[in-house]
């Protein structure tokens, strides 16, 4: 795992041992940032179930202007400080070690141009965390919000939520769904 483009081009990550994250491949990663390559550049930038934190560096080389990392894993943690520190990246890095929902709710007042989330497929934990954005304010007016989810996953009760689909990227085993606030 590498960071492909941007400042950190090339410099290799390292990863959770284990099966407990599902690090996003090169070819998934490639695709959506290029999809949200014009939305990166100077902006506020939350990874929610950060793994290696490999999306939010990723968005760091490309020109975010800060990135904040959520991972409640004790290795996960470290390893996201340790890839923090490797790419030099840790000075635009905030990294908070808590369940999601008390994390979410601790940023109250933060806004963020991109909201990135990788939940553990069939958690089932979609619902809350999209709740918890809207109820903490944590989207700039023109943000959105990205969950990587199993191919099965489904998305219908977002709009009683107050959400729209945007876009969606099917891969082979899982997709990038796009969502807005009405």
């Amino acid at each position: 795992m590498r960071v492909i483009a941007g400042t950190k081009r090339r410099l290799n990550l390292k990863t959770v041992e284990g099966l407990n994250t599902r690090p996003t491949t090169d070819r998934i990663k490639e695709t959506l940032f290029n999809i949200i390559s014009d939305d990166i550049y100077d902006c506020r930038f939350l990874d929610i179930f950060a793994g290696s934190g490999q999306i939010g560096i990723e968005a760091l080389s490309r020109g975010a202007s800060v990135a904040y990392f959520i991972e409640n894993n004790k290795k996960a943690f470290s390893v996201i400080n340790e890839n923090l520190d490797f790419t030099k990246l840790k000075g635009d890095a905030k990294v908070i070690k808590a369940d999601f929902l008390s994390a979410l709710s601790s940023l109250k007042g933060e806004k963020f141009d991109i909201i990135y989330a990788d939940p553990p497929y069939a958690a089932g934990y979609e619902p809350d965390l999209l709740k918890s954005i809207i109820e903490n304010d944590l989207l700039n007016e023109d943000g959105y919000v990205i969950i990587e989810a199993d191919l099965k996953t489904d998305f219908n009760f977002i709009s009683e939520l107050g959400y729209d689909i945007i876009k969606e990227k099917n891969y082979k085993t899982n997709k990038h769904v796009f969502l807005r606030v009405r």
